[in-house]
């Protein structure tokens, strides 16, 4: 007679467990993963991007100012010329001659700069996530701008960084919050390994670092022993014609330079870089080694030889022009429809405004009932690493027409008259708060 298997063991069900899809590698997963949650906005994404949507969320150039024609012709001719080397393995280090010439865009925003210590990198992002990697330990320290980047957040939260915010105004950074927030974690035994910094027209809050600021905040970090990382994807970017000068141009010891062609150029060749202080810069080579053994060669040969062959600063001047007609639209369109007791910010430059709405109302909450309108942001909160900023919403206007962005912000307010006559009525709604930084994508960056 056959034995009867044993019968198996029940597991936990569920709804026993609270998860609805258990993962059966849930234990498996390092410990780092856990601050890895996805962005609320890509949640929306197959709603927010059908065409009735007017997308206010996402930060993707308008590339319809580029020259297809030409450049389609001269990838052919790049294929048929040095086909043999654009599509082969390169070094980390990136092409050589993309490294002169990204030492010469720098040179606008007054950087001298040699190009042994820039390293090519798979979009900026990419650089972002090696400086912390090599940079942070689990709990060590992150200062940032509160709000911040979305994309570092997620970074940060991946090496089990603590960011600590640091408070804004119109004229960017405070230096007094800065010092504050360094000398609060020295009493605190928290070892703070840098601070994070959007100097000119900052993702999300649109505004600019004030210039005289600049060298009282790197005197400050000098004084604590704090590097600067300094990430600047829309510094050539500006509507009146000004260059800020970057910070690493008058500190080239104690800041890493993060730029990228993404905002500039093309966004899908993924093509950035860091500047990095010498002895910075062979750990920089080695990382990206090991995370993706080399940049891809073909488009570090394509953003060449369209820096070499192209007027890229008239390039450069069209965008900008093509961003400051979508700006004004949105700044008139909210003046005109926005309800009393809404502000933003006025940007400069860059692509976002930052707008704060009136007490009570929840804006991670309102989302989805403004997307049933046909209309996107991106709630605050994906904006801080504390839970704060579910009054604040992040617009974008780089990439709808002008006509659109008018329309989107029109729809808007009728959504946010809504939830305020909601709030008056039945008092404040209290939003799920996110346990962690999103994870970037290309809808919120």
């Amino acid at each position: 007679m056959t034995a009867s298997p044993p019968e198996p063991r029940p597991g936990p069900t569920p709804a026993a467990t609270g998860h609805q899809n258990l993962d059966p590698h849930l234990d498996r997963y390092a410990a780092r993963t856990k601050g890895m949650t996805a962005s609320e906005i890509r949640a929306l994404f197959a709603v927010a991007s059908r065409p009735e949507v007017v997308s206010l969320a996402g930060g993707m150039p308008n590339l319809a100012a580029l020259p297809l024609e030409s450049l389609s012709t001269q990838m052919a001719e790049l294929i048929s010329e040095d086909g043999l080397s654009a599509l082969q393995y390169g070094s980390a280090h990136g092409v050589p001659a993309l490294r002169e010439q990204i030492c010469e865009v720098m040179a606008l925003e007054g950087i001298s700069a040699h190009p042994d210590d820039v390293v090519v990198t798979v979009g900026s992002q990419m650089g972002l996530d090696m400086v912390t990697r090599l940079f942070c330990d689990p709990g060590d320290t992150v200062i940032a701008e509160g709000p911040s980047y979305v994309g570092a957040l997620g970074s940060f939260a991946a090496y089990q960084a603590d960011v600590v915010h640091v408070a804004m105004d119109d004229d960017g950074l405070v230096p007094a919050a800065l010092a504050e927030a360094l000398s609060q974690a020295e009493k605190n035994g928290k070892r703070v390994k840098f601070l994070y910094t959007i100097p000119n027209f900052h993702n999300p809050a649109g505004v600019t670092l004030a210039i005289e600021r600049r060298g009282e905040i790197l005197e400050i970090c000098r004084r604590h022993d704090v590097l600067v990382v300094e990430d600047n994807p829309y510094g050539l970017l500006g509507f009146d014609n000004q260059t800020y000068p970057a910070l690493r141009s008058t500190d080239p010891d104690n800041v890493v330079y993060l730029g990228s062609f993404s905002k500039t150029f093309a966004s899908g060749l993924r093509v950035g870089w860091v500047l990095a202080p010498h002895a910075v810069r062979e750990k920089l080579v080695l990382a990206a080694e090991s995370a993706t053994l080399c940049p891809p060669t073909l488009n570090q040969l394509v953003v060449s030889r369209y820096l070499s062959t192209h007027d890229w600063k008239g390039q450069v001047k069209t965008f900008c022009e093509n961003y400051r007609e979508r700006r004004d639209a949105m700044l008139s369109a909210l003046e005109q429809h926005m309800p009393e007791g809404c502000t933003w910010t006025r940007p400069d430059g860059g692509f976002y405004v930052w707008m704060t709405v009136p007490e009570g109302v929840d804006t991670k909450a309102m989302l989805p009932r403004a997307v049933t309108a046909r209309v996107a942001y991106a709630s605050g909160t994906g904006f801080y690493a504390d839970g704060l900023g579910s009054r604040q919403m992040r617009l974008s206007y780089c990439y709808p027409t002008p006509e659109r962005i008018r329309e989107g912000v029109r729809r808007l307010a009728a959504v946010l008259e809504s939830e305020m006559d909601l709030v008056r009525t039945f008092g404040s709604v209290t939003a799920r708060k996110l346990s962690g930084p999103q994870a970037p994508s290309p809808d919120t960056e």
